[in-house]
């Protein structure tokens, strides 16, 4: 399978940014539902779905169900 877009080097500066960040939040005290729910809103922001569909199993891999109610 060929990638459509090389992520690492489409963006070099941005994609160093965002591994310094997620290097950063899996190290500091923020618990890892509501780091989940940031890297999702993030993802919905930035129009990526596969970040978004991503962050989304990993949260329900938790056993944290995202309810609308």
């Amino acid at each position: 399978m060929t990638l459509r877009l090389n992520h690492r080097q489409a963006n070099q500066e941005a994609y160093k940014a965002m591994a310094a960040m997620q290097r950063y939040t899996s190290n500091s005290s923020v618990d890892k539902v509501p780091n989940e729910l940031i890297k999702i809103r993030a993802s919905q922001i930035n129009g990526c779905a596969f970040c978004l569909d991503m962050h989304t199993k990993k949260l329900l891999m938790r056993g944290n169900r995202i309810d609308s109610k």
